[in-house]
């Protein structure tokens, strides 16, 4: 079945190579600017398209934020209604600009775990589509998007630099890649100390769970990444790598003066890997970061975090 894509072709630019530590010029995918505020859109779109397409007349989701506005977006412009539950750590900001893209909003559990459980059980008793933020294949599908929009565009790059939290994001770059003949282009996957559940993953040779997310980045804030996602370790090349949330905020701040776009934290770990592993991207020519976006931000919210960790 052949679906008009909800979300839009996002721009890709490249920066200098003064712009970071790194002394490379790097390409920028700008999934900030997705309807939705961020590259969820291009997965959950989808997903949500094929649950109406199979007859679903309600969606129930769970959410840290930006899977929900996705979310929400996608309900308001397939006509259906959706109910996104959040945990009570997801701030009243972000709960308020869900419930204006028209969504139903409940705040259920301390924690995300709990808040889905939740939205499966509703989903269940309502006879309604559950929508995953990151562990479907459908999911994954959409993310690849991203990449395809880069290799259609005739940009060459030889790695990928992405921020991970449940792991979504990274298997759409990793299934993009391998459909577009690049498997061998290695992705960096970068989290924040406080929220690196693929990290502790590998690092245990274990698929394990977090005791706590404790970094500011909370729309990273998975304690334990999908299983396909630890899985993928074994078959293409990702190296895993954190930085602090004082280096996330610095490179959210950073990224506003160049671009004039507001990052949340969860994005701006990425953006921090071209000045805090400058090393590490040494051995390459042309990285790609993603932008991924996230709506948990704003002015407001940058300066306080300004004077709290810069």
């Amino acid at each position: 079945m052949s679906l008009t894509p909800l979300h839009i072709e996002t721009p890709l630019l490249r920066t200098s190579a003064t712009y970071s530590k790194s002394g490379l010029p790097l390409w920028l995918k700008l999934d900030a600017l997705q309807p939705s505020g961020s590259f969820k859109l291009r997965g959950v779109g989808l997903l949500c398209q094929h649950e109406v397409a199979k007859g679903a007349r309600q969606i129930f989701c769970a959410s840290g934020g930006n899977a929900g506005i996705a979310a929400a977006f996608a309900g308001r412009s397939l006509g259906v209604p959706v109910t996104i539950v959040v945990p009570e750590t997801t701030s009243s900001e972000v709960r308020a600009r869900i419930a204006a893209t028209g969504a139903e909003v409940l705040v259920h559990g301390r924690v995300f775990d709990e808040a889905n459980a939740h939205a499966v059980s509703l989903a269940a008793a309502q006879n309604a589509a559950y929508v995953h933020p990151y562990d479907h294949p459908l999911l994954w599908q959409g993310h690849a998007t991203l990449i395809d929009e880069v290799v259609r565009a005739g940009a060459e790059f030889d790695c990928v630099v992405t921020s991970v939290g449940g792991g979504g994001l990274l298997a759409g770059i990793v299934e993009g890649l391998q459909r577009n003949g690049l498997s061998t282009i290695p992705v960096i996957a970068v989290e924040t100390e406080g929220a690196a559940s693929l990290n502790a993953a590998i690092a245990a040779k274990a698929w394990v769970t977090l005791p706590a997310i404790t970094s500011i980045a909370n729309s990273l804030g998975a304690r334990q990444v999908a299983r396909h996602v630890f899985d993928l370790v074994d078959h293409h090349p990702i190296e895993s790598v954190t930085v602090t949330d004082a280096e996330a905020v610095r490179a959210c701040l950073k990224f506003a003066d160049a671009h004039r776009v507001l990052v949340e934290p969860a994005c701006g770990a990425a953006l921090a890997v071209a000045d805090v592993h400058a090393g590490l991207l040494s051995r390459f020519k042309a990285p790609l970061i993603e932008v991924c976006g996230g709506i948990g931000v704003s002015l407001a919210m940058l300066e306080n975090w300004r004077a709290q960790y810069c």
